[in-house]
């Protein structure tokens, strides 16, 4: 396994009632398997313990929030079997975010790429700064955002999601992700959101966390059959990643870097 693979971590505090995740690669806070199938676990028990009224979902460091799945792992999957299970670790930490009871606030301070996209979308109230910039750049590897398309489209609907996902070599300015919904609040300095999540977290510990609960059944209603919608599309990717097309896309990409 090589060192891409293992390195990195997933981090939980817990304090007056606020259950602070956060997730770590040294390679732009890229996400690896290992670290996906521990944010999923991360963000399910922290929804399960009564100590916990509010979550917060960040990353370390200054520069990327995410650059989505790794893409060492991305290109040793040799088999069906491996895709499906590589493309189900986005999947996974989208479902335990939509199934968790607490609402999640997600705070991105950078970049946002690929899965990434996925996380700023699926939590329940979204800060970032001028700096996060987003991009779906699956196609350009041949594949798609097929994981993280449903919950994208949930927030931006499927005009904005279609713009993100066919230009796909393009970024999009955090103005832009601010103007169709996938950010509540842009900022221009971290220190600014800081304290905009500070302020809202501290009203937030304060309300009836019965309320808060039945309020997300709302807001994810529609989505029921994510479970098995997202183990589809993960199945799509794991298939489209052996063809091809796909391994030539990925090889050129390779050999930019």
């Amino acid at each position: 396994m090589s060192d891409a693979l293992t390195q990195g971590h997933i981090q939980t505090q817990v304090k007056d009632g606020l259950a602070t995740v956060e997730f770590f690669h040294p390679l732009s806070n890229s996400l690896p398997s290992r670290l996906l199938s521990e944010l999923a676990q991360a963000i399910t028990k922290a929804g399960q313990d009564n100590a916990v009224k509010v979550i917060l979902l960040k990353s370390a460091g200054e520069r990327a929030f995410c650059a989505g799945a790794s893409f060492d792992e991305l290109i040793s999957i040799q088999n069906l079997d491996e895709g499906k299970k590589f493309f189900s670790g986005f999947a996974n930490v989208i479902n335990a975010m939509r199934k968790c009871p607490k609402f999640i606030v997600g705070r991105v301070h950078g970049k946002a790429v690929g899965g990434a996209v996925g996380l700023a979308s699926s939590v329940d109230y979204c800060f970032a700064t001028q700096y996060a910039s987003v991009k779906l750049s699956e196609l350009a590897i041949g594949i798609g955002p097929f994981v993280v398309g449903p919950a994208v489209e949930r927030k931006i609907g499927l005009s904005g999601m279609s713009e993100l996902a066919i230009n796909a070599t393009e970024w999009r300015s955090a103005q832009w992700a601010h103007q169709r919904g996938i950010y509540y609040h842009l900022h221009d300095t971290v220190e600014e959101m800081d304290e905009a999540i500070a302020q809202l977290i501290h009203r937030l510990r304060g309300f009836n966390p019965e309320a808060m609960q039945h309020l997300k059944k709302v807001f994810w209603r529609g989505t029921e059959n994510w479970d098995e919608l997202l183990a589809e599309r993960a199945a799509l990717s794991g298939e489209l990643v052996l063809s091809e097309f796909t391994r030539n896309a990925i090889n050129a990409f390779k050999n930019k870097e």
